[in-house]
């Protein structure tokens, strides 16, 4: 075990930051044009948008959903290996299958989207890798890279999977914005917690003030 002073872990720790938000920002460079064609296909989509990864991509996908519904885009999180198992019968042509793999060849994932399209679904891939098989099968692909030294080993998906949650806000801010999707209708999906009193006692100000 490496043995570290305390200033020399504080030194690490801003660095592992600094990296982290060098990634975050070097995202901004890599929008474009396909950016509409992404938005066009979640805004058209008359179902559900359904948002799939394995491993780290699993938990991004399950956040990615969350925020989604958040935003006013109806979304759940698949788990595409329970698909493989009967899961899939629930995808119908309405709805729309958001698939986040790094490299787009894990095969589990692959034959879960083949699945999603012969059930009439359309398919975007979030990828680092345009020509990947998924990326192939899909009708947009989101290109999302982390730039740099950002992952231990270049493995351990850690700035990677900020990267890609960044890249996925980006898509949830500007369909709530395309939307229209207000605090109030927010309010009616959020009645509880600490976001939920705070949503209900601005509610109950502005009753008072009018």
């Amino acid at each position: 075990m490496n043995r570290l002073t305390s200033d020399q872990l504080i030194e690490k720790a801003k660095s592992v930051l600094q990296r982290e938000a060098d990634a975050v920002r070097a995202c901004a460079g890599q929008m474009d044009e396909n950016l509409t064609g992404i938005l066009s296909v979640l805004l058209d989509c008359k179902g559900h948008v359904l948002v799939a990864g394995a491993g780290t991509s699993r938990a991004v996908a399950q956040r990615f959903a969350h925020l989604l519904s958040c935003c006013g885009t109806p979304a759940l999180p698949v788990n595409a290996a329970d698909a493989l198992h009967g899961g899939s019968g629930a995808i119908t042509d309405r709805d729309v299958v958001y698939i986040i793999s790094k490299g787009g060849h894990s095969a589990e994932i692959n034959k879960f989207a083949d699945i999603a399209k012969k059930h009439g679904a359309r398919i975007i891939a979030h990828t680092e890798n345009p020509d990947s098989p998924l990326a192939q099968m899909s009708d947009a692909v989101y290109r999302v890279r982390a730039e740099g030294d950002v992952d231990p080993y270049g493995m351990i998906a850690t700035g990677s999977s900020l990267v890609n949650c960044a890249a996925c806000d980006v898509l949830c801010i500007l369909l709530l914005e395309l939307r229209g999707y207000s605090k109030e209708a927010f309010g009616a999906t959020h009645p509880e917690g600490a976001v939920g009193r705070k949503l209900e006692a601005e509610a109950k100000n502005l009753e008072n003030d009018r």
